[in-house]
């Protein structure tokens, strides 16, 4: 099994900039030590990654805390796109 490329779209690392505030560094080393891995590995499943329902295409969300991550998957090129970044409160 061929493992997944992640790319960060402009709007993504807006959104790391705009939205994180203070805990953007300690959570920007969280995606890349962490997340990000484990996305390469497997972005359909894990403890803390749920399709969103009604979405086109189809979107997933990483938690970490009160921060959510949304991602999309290209499955023929293996690439998880990294697509927004928010609090709970400003996502749903």
């Amino acid at each position: 099994m061929s493992e997944y490329r992640i790319f960060e779209t402009e709007q993504f690392q807006e959104d790391l900039q705009r939205n994180l505030g203070p805990r953007q560094e300690k959570l920007t080393k969280k995606l890349h030590e962490y997340v990000y891995p484990q996305l390469k590995a497997q972005p359909y499943f894990g403890k803390n990654i749920r399709k969103l329902r009604g979405y086109k295409p189809e979107t997933w969300r990483y938690r970490i805390g009160p921060q959510r991550f949304f991602y999309e998957v290209d499955e023929e090129k293996k690439i998880v796109f990294m697509i927004a970044a928010e609090t709970r409160q400003g996502s749903y």
